[in-house]
């Protein structure tokens, strides 16, 4: 059976590597070693990036919840209450929309929520 090279193989391993490392300052984008340790650390980066964005808009939303709740003379975590008891249903992303685009309807809800609590 004839010997296979590897160089093909490599070549292409390389200039993928290469090719995620472009826009990298110096080695970090024209030298494999180095580029493949950048590149390795920056996909680790963008995943962590991806799980802290979801963390940060569900911190955005409640912060939104909880404006809009004090203005209506309820805490975020007592309007959250009076609504599980409620059994109103709905999300916080859902909820921080309709304390921004519409707070007549967030109004109605956080009077469900008060007359629950009390």
């Amino acid at each position: 059976m004839a010997r296979v090279k590897g160089a093909l193989n490599a070549k292409k391993k390389h200039n993928r590597v290469l090719k995620l490392a472009k826009g990298y300052r110096g080695a970090r984008s024209k030298q494999y070693r180095i580029a493949k340790q950048s590149v390795m650390r920056a996909l680790t980066s963008a995943f962590a990036g991806r799980k802290q964005k979801k963390r940060d808009m569900r911190s955005l939303w409640i912060t939104r919840i909880n404006a809009a709740a004090r203005l209506n003379g309820l805490s975020y975590s007592k309007l959250m209450h009076g609504l599980k008891l409620a059994e109103v249903e709905i999300n916080r992303k859902m909820l921080a929309e309709m304390a921004v685009n519409d707070p007549e309807g967030f109004k109605t809800l956080a009077e469900l929520a008060k007359q629950k609590i009390a």
